[in-house]
């Protein structure tokens, strides 16, 4: 979504607390159980694990975590049967909201994510509603603080990447969904610091939105990934700066 990076970074800022971490290292315990579950245990041939992992390193989840997920995951230890659900609706203004969950109860699932849409102005749609608009794209995200982006840029389409988009205060590449972590180390080995990298659902188009609607829809989205089974949600809303930044303060 546009916004995506912005707002990413405004997540882990007010998601620092105790309560918030916890509920973070639970979406990441399950999202490497999943990766396993897929391709394996061994991160070096699997490359959704690997981001899987990666992204725990990042937020600063404990090695001792991420193995045991790989070991229950594989077999090695008691086992949560989690299933891979998508689910599609409709947000402010028309907006596409997208949800992907990994969860063991599929009734329980699906009843809070319509609670909370139908609270949040939003309608949970039938399959496939909504999912026409996204691709799936690798997104590598640096921060432009100390770096030449226009270097970074060509070093990125170098490496392989498809496209890159230079903001202020950040910079966006884009890649093959299979190339993102031979472009994130390549980068890397170039000394760069890597804010984040991810496969992640991109629009083909966006809605935008005042500040009013962007704010209705950051609190929806904040909701809805609230909820225990929700990994990740997208949507193709276009935010507005003025609402990212008062939503970055609110409580």
């Amino acid at each position: 979504m546009s916004g995506h990076s912005k707002w990413s970074t405004i997540k882990r800022q007010k998601g620092a607390t105790d309560a918030k971490r916890g509920q973070l290292f639970t979406k990441l315990t399950r999202e490497i159980m999943a990766a396993s579950r897929e391709g394996g245990g061994n991160p070096e041939l699997n490359a959704r694990l690997r981001l899987a992992v990666q992204k725990a390193r990042d937020n600063n989840m404990p090695v001792e975590n991420v193995d045991r997920a790989i070991k229950r995951a594989t077999g090695e230890g008691e086992d949560i049967s989690l299933t891979e659900v998508t689910y599609e609706g409709y947000g402010p203004n028309g907006t596409a909201i997208l949800m992907q969950a990994l969860t063991d109860n599929r009734n329980r699932t699906i009843q809070e994510v319509r609670s909370v849409m139908n609270r949040g102005g939003g309608t949970l749609g039938d399959s496939g509603c909504v999912a026409w608009i996204f691709e799936n794209r690798g997104i590598i995200v640096i921060n432009n603080e100390g770096i030449d982006a226009e270097e970074v840029a060509l070093w990125a389409i170098d490496a392989g990447a498809e496209d890159v988009k230079i903001e202020e205060d950040y910079t966006e590449i884009y890649t093959e969904p299979t190339e993102v972590e031979a472009v994130r180390l390549a980068l890397k080995n170039k000394g760069l610091q890597i804010t984040s990298a991810d496969v992640a659902l991109v629009p083909s188009n966006t809605v935008e939105l005042d500040k009013h609607s962007s704010l209705q829809i950051l609190k929806l989205i904040d909701k809805i990934e609230g909820l225990e089974d929700i990994q990740r949600v997208f949507t193709n809303a276009d935010l507005s700066d003025a609402a990212l930044e008062e939503y970055q303060f609110q409580a």
